[in-house]
């Protein structure tokens, strides 16, 4: 009695295995069977992604005007500013010193110029009276316009030390987010400095730089004649962000490079998206995704066709039901589940949906539709479950 249990017990083990349906593939029917569909036409929508940075509409790099320390850092990382607002402070010693020896200045020159005029005033009615000649009275002349020279050059140092004292103050020239702080007070700066005190970003509208191929602006130029009807009429774009969301407001693209690049054969593009949450920040990346629909192409699911090499390829039944392995190509748009072929099938032929590892070129099969197809695994699979049931398996164990 044990031995015949042991024996039920291989037996039930060997029917499992037999009928058991493979992981992924095509089930194995026995019959040569292979699910088959044929080209037709139809709308599809697509898209492609291309690399991009995204910028602030203004991004300005703050830089002093002077050399000196930091005294004062007014705002902090983040912080919304508006033009004109006070940023930094920069010793200004020095700089004070030199407008009050400069207003010193004036106010010598001042004094003279006075002097000056009575002197050539009081010549004057001399000059009337014939007291002095023409000599005496032209030199008092040319005296009081020197030290009006004199003055006008002490006012205009007194300007060029002031607004070096304006210097020490530096003052956002833009509405905007201000960036990284890097420098702190009693940090020594000049106008060179590397990296700059800050940046500030306007952030209301954003801009993303991307790049498209040659090939693909000279297509889109020439269906819409120029370069100008093409940006008018390019379709809204999204932006894919660096988690992989979408971004909430959809992009347009506002400027197109009039240069290709050599080195890349790409052009560059600037699409720009409204940031009321101020969400996107300047200096950040993502993907600009643009849409595109095929009308009337063929459209194949991806998951029939094999890329080796960079090539795609299809089996294509043939007379006496016998398979092709057919290169096509496909648009380099997709949606990432379906391809649209420009060429190597036309609408009526016949192609393999599943199954095509098992494949080879001029084999012969049976084509089922995939309707067909469809039921034959959900058999396979009803089949290996009930076949594999532990309370069935026990009570053939009995």
């Amino acid at each position: 009695m044990k031995k015949d249990r042991i024996l039920l017990v291989a037996a039930m083990a060997a029917l499992l295995v037999s009928c058991g349906g493979k992981k992924g593939g095509m089930p194995n029917f026995g019959d040569n069977e292979f699910p088959v569909k044929t080209v037709g036409t139809s709308n599809a929508d697509l898209q492609t992604s291309y690399p991009a940075t995204i910028k602030g509409v203004q991004d300005v790099e703050i830089r002093p005007k002077t050399t000196g320390f930091i005294t004062r850092v007014y705002v902090q990382e983040g912080q919304s500013v508006g033009a004109g607002q006070m940023l930094f402070a920069l010793d200004d010693g020095p700089s004070q010193a030199q407008v009050r020896q400069a207003q010193a200045a004036v106010n010598t020159a001042r004094a003279q110029v006075n002097t000056a005029k009575l002197t050539y005033d009081n010549s004057q009615k001399l000059f009337e009276s014939s007291v002095i000649g023409n000599y005496e009275l032209q030199t008092a002349k040319n005296t009081y316009e020197s030290a009006q020279a004199q003055l006008a050059q002490a006012q205009a140092s007194l300007s060029a030390a002031r607004e070096a004292l304006s210097f020490c103050y530096v003052k956002s020239p833009a509405s905007g987010i201000i960036g990284s702080l890097p420098y702190k007070v009693g940090t020594l700066v000049s106008p060179s400095v590397q990296p700059a005190l800050t940046t500030v970003s306007n952030n209301s509208v954003m801009e993303v730089y991307f790049s498209m191929a040659e090939k693909d602006m000279l297509e889109m130029t020439k269906t819409s004649g120029s370069m100008k009807n093409a940006i008018a009429e390019f379709p809204e774009v999204k932006l894919q962000l660096a988690d992989g969301t979408i971004f909430n407001q959809a992009g347009h693209v506002s400027k197109v490079s009039g240069v290709i690049d050599a080195a890349t054969g790409a052009v560059s593009m600037i699409a720009r998206f409204p940031n009321p949450q101020g969400l996107l920040k300047s200096g950040g990346s993502g993907s600009i995704i643009i849409p595109k629909t095929a009308s009337n192409s063929i459209v194949i699911p991806q998951q029939c066709v094999m890329e080796v090499q960079n090539k795609y390829f299809v089996y294509v039944l043939g007379a006496k039901n016998k398979v092709k392995y057919t290169e096509i190509t496909v648009a380099p748009h997709n949606d990432g589940m379906n391809y649209v072929v420009t060429s190597g099938l036309k609408v009526g032929d016949k192609y393999v949906t599943n199954g095509l590892t098992k494949l080879s070129d001029d084999m012969e099969i049976k084509p089922i539709t995939p309707e067909q197809y469809e039921k034959k695994v959900a058999e396979a699979e009803k089949l290996g479950e009930n076949q594999s049931s532990p309370s069935k398996f026990g009570d053939a164990m009995k």
